[in-house]
């Protein structure tokens, strides 16, 4: 099996920064055509602006929870690149929680944030797989990979709301594993432990204590860049995973091998 994604089109949404910034790049250097997606136009045209004009690199703004943005992403998608085959679910967002407040909506906002969005672009993109597919025998017809956290198998209070997410997108990946399964679509999860976002670099400014905390409960000694989930992300897309689905892929420096600990898994 090949690792090779070179010639596939992938979207990429949460890609004005952080992990989703690095997978797309990544993706675009090893051949693939990417739209990147993202919230904040800005930040997209500043980070993409010079390259948006080559062959294989496009970007899109939008608010991915309103149903009209999905439709007019994928037919922006379709219109530069003609098909697409990867999905990279990457967007989230840290929503704190006040776990004694009976008025707290964050649970709430985090699910309108960091699932639904990824649940409702994942049908859409399926059905236009299933549609590229009609007529082909054998071989898979498209990967779609979650970007999850171990959030969802740890505890703290004040991030309730984004470990909910975070395990419902662990389920929702199984579930839409198996549902797209007999249409040859793969779905998967990556789960990542301390990776250098822009939220956690902006925690640990001037906090050498708290960078410190996390370092000694990650057993790899050390907080991972974003480009760390890079190969991981193209192996989930390639056919060197063909006969994988459903699976949550760790890449966390074995953080979530250790007991509960008392700060934020970013």
């Amino acid at each position: 099996m090949t690792f090779s994604i070179a010639g596939k089109t992938a979207i990429v949404t949460g890609a004005a920064n952080g992990i989703g910034l690095s997978i797309g790049r990544h993706f675009a250097e090893k051949g693939a055509n990417v739209m990147f997606v993202d919230v904040d136009e800005r930040k997209l045209a500043e980070e993409l602006g010079d390259q948006a004009d080559d062959s294989n690199i496009r970007f899109f703004a939008g608010d991915l929870r309103e149903k009209l943005t999905i439709a007019n992403l994928l037919s922006a998608t379709l219109d530069a690149f003609d098909q697409v085959d990867i999905l990279v679910n990457g967007a989230r967002q840290i929503v704190p929680t006040d776990p004694l407040d009976p008025e707290d909506n964050s649970i709430v906002e985090s699910l309108n944030h960091n699932l639904l969005p990824g649940l409702r672009l994942s049908q859409s993109v399926a059905r236009r797989m299933i549609k590229q597919a009609e007529g082909s025998e054998g071989g898979n017809m498209g990967a779609i990979i979650n970007i999850s956290s171990i959030a969802s198998i740890r505890v703290h209070p004040d991030l309730m709301a984004y470990s909910l997410a975070a395990a419902a997108i662990d389920q929702m990946t199984r579930s839409l594993a198996v549902s797209l399964a007999p249409h040859r679509i793969r779905v998967n999860s990556l789960a990542f432990g301390s990776v250098m976002s822009n939220s956690l670099k902006t925690s640990l400014k001037d906090n050498k204590a708290y960078r410190e905390s996390i370092e000694t409960r990650t057993p790899l000694g050390r907080i991972a860049p974003p480009g760390e989930l890079n190969d991981a992300a193209q192996f989930l897309a390639s056919e060197a995973s063909g006969f994988m689905t459903g699976q949550v892929v760790t890449v966390d420096g074995g953080r979530s091998l250790l007991d509960p600990v008392s700060v934020p898994a970013h």
